[in-house]
């Protein structure tokens, strides 16, 4: 008999709707609680939300911060993890993952996403929906893949970096930490920390 793991979101949104939908695809995990600091959240997808200030009643069980926003979910994480522990990562039946991938803690793969071999995701990221990770990818923690984004092979990924629906990256290219990539864009050459780069070829608007 197969050992159901239960496990609380912190996050009750849009994100949250599709994470919950990861879990319940997976077979290895059920929805226990959901939380959020917005007091007027009393359902979301048929669950009852709690307020945050009932956390406390929550410690045997590991969480997902279910909240899309990069800054926002770092932040959860840290005020969480003297306290809690976290969920071995979620992904949904549809996607792909070679044998040969890592992936930490508090990471979420979404419908149709693929992760090809040798890849290493980091903690609490965000691969989303039809989302292309190819062979040997680093992405680091607090990531977010959007999706139909494509990472060809060798592409590294720092610390808290979004990379836009449909954004394109050519293989051996390295992003910083916490850069922003535009929807769409397609990236040709290395991008500095906390750059945005918008359009095809990828220029920086913003530093």
């Amino acid at each position: 008999m197969k050992n159901i793991k239960k496990v609380n979101l912190y996050g009750a949104s849009g994100h949250a709707k599709v994470v919950i939908d990861c879990i319940l695809s997976n077979g290895c995990y059920e929805v226990n609680q959901l939380f959020d600091d917005n007091k007027n959240i009393k359902d979301l997808v048929g669950f009852s939300v709690l307020e945050t200030t009932k956390l406390k009643d929550s410690l045997q069980n590991d969480f997902i911060v279910s909240i899309g926003d990069n800054k926002i979910r770092s932040n959860i994480v840290e005020s969480l993890s003297l306290n809690h522990t976290f969920c071995n990562f979620i992904d949904h039946k549809t996607s792909y993952l070679a044998s040969s991938v890592f992936i930490d803690k508090g990471t979420v793969i979404m419908p149709k996403a693929v992760v090809n071999s040798d890849s290493k995701i980091g903690k609490h990221v965000i691969i989303n929906t039809a989302s292309a990770i190819d062979h040997d990818c680093i992405i680091e923690d607090f990531c977010h893949i959007s999706p139909n984004a494509t990472l060809a092979g060798g592409v590294y990924v720092g610390t808290g970096t979004h990379i836009g629906i449909g954004a394109q990256i050519i293989p051996g290219i390295k992003i910083g930490s916490w850069a922003t990539i535009g929807a769409g864009a397609v990236i040709i050459e290395d991008v500095a920390n906390g750059a945005t780069v918008v359009g095809n070829p990828g220029k920086v608007i913003k530093r």
